[in-house]
């Protein structure tokens, strides 16, 4: 029997998509959610209401804000100098956490740990330095060394080389095992294996994530500045406590250049790494 043209067929007529029922756990989870909100709102006392009731604070604060003071020798000068000091701390923090970085990293991975017993303590290791915030490793080095810009550096040093570590190990666990099982058919020792499969086949992410790390160590260093760390997060702090809420804007303008210029700096790099 023949049918109209433009027509299906009935016996192949689509038919919509049966809805799947609500399983216990996708209702159990979805409970759970609300209720850790719930909680979440009231433990952090999170009111919309009372945001809208201190307009005239904010507003208060803009009008002592701006404009800011673009004096020169008063605190543009001094807000450049000190953040080409946060520049320095990210840096240095950076680079210098490289060398613990990598060896944990070798040690935390699967594919070149020489030993269980050496994986669990250098994912021990990574974890610890990694929960540490680095604010509290700079409250540390501030008693150990005092003020100044030196803490912060020692701060980010521990803290990276715990995320760092982290992020290269899992980088060298996703590798292709082939050439690293060649190498060591061959005879080739565990360091060879490392150093001639597995590392070279990781070094394009091993940079892209040292960049990007280098980019969020800049902006970590103006928080540690507020801690006593130096650069120009002290600076920012000063102005706060002094209520001097014009120069606190001239510093933040400062870092947010600096911030993007990094940005700017570290992702042009990425994308020659890359090819593009």
């Amino acid at each position: 029997m023949s049918t109209p043209a433009g027509t299906i067929p009935p016996d192949t007529r689509l038919t919509p998509p049966r809805r799947r029922p609500v399983t216990t756990a996708t209702a159990t989870i979805t409970v759970a959610v609300v209720i850790a909100h719930v909680l979440a709102w009231n433990g952090t006392e999170f009111s919309p209401a009372a945001l809208v009731q201190g307009w005239r604070g904010m507003a208060d604060f803009a009008g002592q804000s701006l404009p800011p003071d673009l004096s020169w020798d008063g605190v543009l000068l001094p807000g450049l100098r000190a953040a080409l000091v946060t520049l320095g701390i990210g840096l240095l923090g950076t680079t210098f956490s490289v060398p613990f970085a990598l060896v944990l990293a070798l040690l935390a991975a699967r594919t070149t740990a020489p030993g269980r017993w050496a994986y669990q303590a250098a994912r021990s290791l990574l974890s610890f330095l990694r929960a540490v915030p680095d604010v509290v490793f700079a409250l540390v080095f501030v008693t150990a060394v005092g003020l100044g810009p030196f803490a912060g550096v020692l701060a980010l040093i521990f803290h990276n080389t715990g995320v760092m570590g982290k992020l290269w190990a899992e980088a060298m666990e996703e590798t292709d095992l082939g050439p690293r099982d060649a190498l060591r058919v061959g005879g080739a020792s565990g360091v060879q294996a490392a150093a001639h499969a597995v590392l070279p086949a990781v070094i394009p992410q091993f940079v892209g994530l040292l960049l990007y790390r280098f980019d969020v160590n800049v902006r970590s260093s103006l928080v540690l500045g507020l801690v006593g760390a130096g650069g120009i997060g002290f600076l920012v702090n000063q102005s706060i406590k002094l209520f001097r809420f014009d120069e606190m804007v001239t510093h933040l303008a400062i870092v947010m250049v600096l911030v993007v210029a990094v940005d700017q700096l570290s992702a042009y790099v990425r994308r020659r790494i890359g090819g593009r």
